[in-house]
């Protein structure tokens, strides 16, 4: 069962906008989630208290969406509260990510929706950043910029030009030609590089260690950090990397670090790796990840550590909606 919510707001207590109001909701509610009547199970509608003239979920019925039960209260007085206030939940079956929907006034009540921000999402390799930040981004309509990508399709670029990662004058070569751009389509991240979408050969095995000897070096991510503010200056979006938080958007308004036990990362992304085609053994996995924390953590440039004001995740007991649901819930605390 999914809950949608919404709200909007009436400029008279009177009858007649009350439900040309609840009808554009729920009209902009069911077409924006794609909800078929079916698919609804009930409606559930409160109001504040300076709403008296006409119940919203008469209004409702009225209009057409007599197909489903409907609960109606109303809501308590409260100071400083918004005015002529119609709030809805929605619950349904439908298998669509819920989208909420915030109409005239009641649109401050998320300001998420409203004003651009930034998410922040920081920890070491196989702790399922990327997954989480592509569930947050989806829920909250907003962009999700896979940092790592950026540092990896570098690591490729070196790999195909025979460059050491360790040679920081040759590697500032590459990277002072490098056309690199990132592409969203159908809501996924491509990484493209000189032209050419990458985004599956960057996850190969070699490149993971490759790119974290390169992220450390000043030369690339004074690069890749100044695409990633310019992107984040004009978007919401969500980051995820080592050094979000710390050091690539200081300012953002949301900061999390996401982590588990090295055991159970390097597990995961050895079933990562057999599912696109990569068999390495777990102890190898393991060691590589216990390699890689030991290089992130002690790296000169921005190493991987966590931000003194981020929301501390340890995900090593927590299903991948369990950790979803724990953030969306410390950003609607702080709305």
């Amino acid at each position: 069962m999914k809950a949608i919510r919404g709200a909007t707001t009436v400029n008279v207590d009177c009858a007649e906008e009350i439900k040309e109001s609840v009808k554009e909701l729920l009209g902009e509610i069911k077409a924006l989630n794609k909800l078929k009547n079916e698919e609804i199970i009930c409606i559930m509608f409160s109001n504040t208290a300076d709403i008296k003239s006409y119940y919203p979920a008469k209004a409702a019925r009225e209009c057409g969406f007599s197909f489903a039960p409907f609960y109606s209260s109303a809501e308590p007085e409260i100071d400083g509260s918004l005015k002529k206030c119609i709030r809805v939940m929605v619950l349904s079956d439908s298998d669509n990510p819920p989208k909420p929907v915030y109409l005239k006034g009641a649109a401050v009540l998320r300001r998420d929706l409203t004003e651009l921000f930034n998410i922040a999402l920081d920890g070491p390799a196989g702790s399922g950043k990327s997954t989480i930040s592509k569930l947050i981004a989806e829920k909250l309509n907003i962009l999700y910029l896979d940092t790592g990508a950026m540092y990896r399709a570098c690591a490729l670029k070196c790999l195909q030009n025979n460059i050491s990662v360790n040679d920081e004058k040759a590697v500032n070569r590459i990277v002072s030609n490098l056309i690199l751009t990132v592409k969203h389509e159908n809501g996924v991240q491509k990484t493209c590089l000189d032209g050419k979408d990458v985004s599956e050969e960057i996850r190969k095995p070699e490149i993971s260690m490759l790119a974290s000897t390169v992220s450390a070096l000043g030369c690339v991510r004074t690069k890749m950090v100044e695409i990633q503010r310019d992107i984040a200056k004009n978007t919401s979006c969500i980051l995820d990397g080592r050094d979000i938080g710390t050091n690539v958007l200081p300012d953002a308004k949301y900061k999390f670090f996401l982590t588990a036990s090295p055991e159970v990362r390097a597990r995961r992304r050895a079933e990562e790796n057999t599912q696109k085609g990569f068999n390495t053994p777990y102890e190898e996995v393991l060691a590589d990840v216990i390699k890689r924390d030991r290089q992130d953590a002690t790296r000169k440039i921005a190493p991987l550590r966590q931000a003194a004001d981020a929301v501390l995740i340890d995900s090593s007991s927590m299903t991948v909606n369990e950790v979803v649901d724990f953030i969306l819930n410390k950003i609607q605390e702080k709305i």
